[in-house]
């Protein structure tokens, strides 16, 4: 058994012994019923890949804060637990949809919906994550332990940019948070979460006119040259927020929006810019993490090791 697993199932145990219940709810929990027939989770169960330990509600709020969730949003939250972050979304009244391995989480999850009122927006199913397309979201939740998130990574980052994605307590390797959002009152355990945002795909050779434009990238990362006539300059401050692209050469600053094959945009806000990519296609750059056919940086994906926990 991992190190890391035996302290996640440690701190779940003392949550059991401490509270013998969920973390403390905020106002805007959703309601679990109370039939007696009911199944109801314990924290600390286990999984098909980890053992269920609940978001608490203040952070679900938070998360869904920071990517100022709207109506016109569709969040898949994957390993959805008891359901609380896809009811939440719904209850804002963005179309959500959990997918889970234990049915019996699915089908709680489905009646605590049906109470709150919000089954219409608040799909669940059970499904193995792994097997699973969600590529149609907007917003992507999940709270699974860093190995896990690194085996979903390349699916994630062949999604639209701009999708953004909120994971509760760990990372994606390499691959580093645009935002931290941390929880510091009703909260006790497991309150911090990051942020990410799709980075489009921008390595290869670009043309502004005769100005040759070299870019490669890692991640949301971006480093290259711009050459023109005889004299080549390195870019700096290069940085993706989904399909927005920045960069400076010198005092002078390209800002422009990446669709495919093509960069369009303004130099120091005022003039326009115009670039096209050569040598190669959409399908075959990458955006360091990953390929348009899924591979990670080393060609592999780690395959699932310990359980860890569940939103």
């Amino acid at each position: 058994m991992s190190t890391l697993r035996k302290c996640f199932i440690a701190t779940a145990l003392c949550m059991v012994a401490l509270h013998q219940h969920a973390p403390a709810q905020t106002a805007t929990a959703p309601t679990v019923t109370a039939d007696s027939s009911t199944f109801k989770p314990k924290v600390g169960q286990s999984g098909k890949d980890v053992i269920w330990v609940p978001t608490s509600q203040v952070l679900v709020d938070r998360m869904l804060d920071a990517v100022r969730l709207t109506s016109s949003d569709y969040l898949v939250d994957l390993g959805s637990g008891d359901g609380r972050t896809v009811i939440t979304a719904a209850k804002r009244g963005a179309m959500a949809r959990g997918i889970e391995y234990d049915p019996k989480m699915v089908e709680l999850s489905k009646r605590t919906a049906k109470l709150e009122g919000v089954e219409d927006r608040a799909i669940f199913e059970h499904a193995d994550i792994f097997e699973s397309d969600f590529s149609d979201a907007t917003v992507v939740t999940l709270f699974l332990l860093p190995n896990l998130n690194i085996k979903l990574r390349p699916s994630i980052l062949n999604m639209k940019p701009g999708t953004r994605v909120l994971s509760n307590s760990f990372t994606m390797g390499d691959w580093q948070p645009d935002d931290t959002i941390d929880v510091q009152e009703g909260c006790t355990h497991f309150c911090t979460a990051y942020k990410w945002i799709v980075p489009a795909n921008v390595a290869g050779t670009w043309w502004l006119g005769d100005k040759e434009l070299v870019l490669s990238q890692s991640y949301q990362v971006v480093e290259g040259t711009l050459r023109d006539g005889g004299d080549t300059r390195a870019i700096h401050d290069g940085r993706l927020t989904g399909a927005q692209l920045v960069f400076s050469v010198g005092d002078t600053t390209y800002s422009g929006q990446v669709d495919g094959n093509t960069i369009s945009g303004t130099i120091n806000g005022v003039k326009g810019w115009y670039a096209t990519r050569s040598g190669a296609t959409r399908s075959g750059a990458t955006r360091s993490g990953a390929t348009r056919s899924g591979t990670t940086r080393s060609g592999t994906a780690p395959a699932p090791g310990s359980p860890g926990s569940g939103s």
